[in-house]
């Protein structure tokens, strides 16, 4: 049972419940599916990215694979699926019976189009049918726009500004996503293009495109169909340190408001998400794994969270690790060291042999005692020796002046 703590945010003028949004993918591509995924907690929902009626689509199967150790196989999940199978008409009617059944409730829905005319039929077909939020795919291929065919819309400046104009021109009052993708030069220049554009808000980021490896006794593909396959998007834990990274960016450098997509795992990954600037987070490949039900975790985790913080709202931890973040030519140099706690270590010699081969070789080691013994004058406090423990038996301890801190690895 988690405190009783109230875990609602504002966003873009929509109140939600809680933080955590389902995105636009399988989890949403279902009615049924979506109102059990509302039903079960969740504060919202974008549905999957749909099309005008006559745009094709055609899927494949099997679309998906992961990679992982056997106990996490989904550490990254690759898919190779395109876009929803339905089409804005029966977008429309899920829009209307979904906002009847669950009025308190976000209903989203996300759009592509190749020109201007479907783009802005898109948008004019759900206002009517009463959406709250419109998210658009600009991170997938789907029409050049006068780029290079397969290009994604928002690795053009110029497109971006100008497709985002179109929609929120037809938006109106309607709030306005853009989904962009971090496979460009720089992000910033993409989200001012979104901002000029008129957009209400960024959808950072999307799944990254990535080949999700190759059977070596066939040389096929995964996942093959017949022995071929192609390129897939990659989401789970494996993407998150990019989504940080493209937050922070997009946060730091331009006044827009952001929804967190990519690599939520967990309410830790959710706090870290926020704190770099987001207003919400959306899911997908957690609850694909895990089911919907997962949504009490997140919920009694931030609750718990909150409250030991002392935070009074999830919008107070809203860009609060920004002003830690720093270029590397303005961070301090403290003078740090590995430091060893004997009663947690279980002599598995990672430490030893990491530093001997990787870092500065400051490591020794006790055979008979099965212990290490870290050699201050060697150290440089790099810190490769506590990434592989596998118990936490290392932290770093820095000291300048009369100041003493320690970095740990978060858990």
């Amino acid at each position: 049972m988690y405190k009783k703590k109230d875990i609602s945010v504002d966003f873009l003028g929509i109140h939600l419940e809680n933080p955590f949004i389902l995105s636009a993918a399988p989890p949403t591509d279902e009615l049924e599916i979506v109102a059990d995924g509302l039903k079960a907690g969740w504060a919202g929902a974008i549905l999957k990215t749909t099309s005008v009626e006559n745009n094709p689509v055609g899927l494949k199967y099997p679309m998906m694979s992961s990679f992982g150790p056997q106990a996490r196989k989904v550490t990254g999940l690759g898919n190779i699926d395109l876009i929803s199978q339905y089409h804005i008409d029966d977008i429309e009617k899920r829009v209307r019976i979904l906002k009847e059944a669950f009025p308190d409730k976000m209903i989203g829905a996300s759009i592509m189009g190749s020109k201007k005319e479907d783009w802005q039929g898109l948008v004019r077909r759900l206002k009517k049918a009463g959406v709250d939020l419109i998210e658009c795919s600009f991170s997938c291929p789907q029409g050049s726009m006068g780029e290079a065919p397969g290009r994604m819309l928002a690795q053009s400046i110029e497109a971006t500004e100008k497709v985002a104009g179109w929609v929120k021109e037809a938006a109106g009052d309607t709030p306005v996503l853009i989904k962009i993708t971090p496979q460009v030069t720089d992000i910033v220049e993409v989200a001012q293009a979104v901002k000029r554009g008129g957009a209400d808000g960024i959808t950072a980021s999307n799944t990254i495109p990535s080949l999700m490896g190759i059977d070596i006794d066939t040389f096929q593909p995964y996942p093959s169909l017949r022995g071929k396959g192609t390129y897939s998007g990659l989401s789970g834990p494996a993407i998150l340190p990019l989504t940080l990274r493209t937050i922070a960016e997009v946060a730091s450098n331009v006044d827009i408001t952001i929804s967190g997509n990519g690599g939520a795992y967990s309410w830790r990954d959710v706090v870290q998400i926020m704190a770099l600037g987001a207003g919400n987070v959306q899911f997908c490949t957690l609850p694909m794994a895990y089911g919907f039900r997962t949504i009490e975790d997140l919920k009694s985790g931030l609750a718990h969270y909150l409250s030991d913080k002392g935070f009074a709202s999830p919008m107070d931890i809203i860009g609060k690790a920004l002003p830690n973040l720093k270029q590397h030519d303005e961070l301090p140099s403290p003078y740090t060291r590995a430091e060893l706690a004997d009663e947690k270590c279980i002599g598995c010699g990672l430490c030893f042999n990491s530093c001997r081969d990787g870092g500065h070789r400051a490591i020794d080691w006790d055979g008979d005692g099965r212990r290490p013994r870290i050699d201050e004058e060697r150290c440089v406090g790099c810190a490769m020796c506590m990434q592989v423990c596998p118990v936490d038996a290392i932290r770093m301890k820095e000291r300048e002046d009369d100041w003493t801190s320690y970095f740990v690895i978060g858990r």
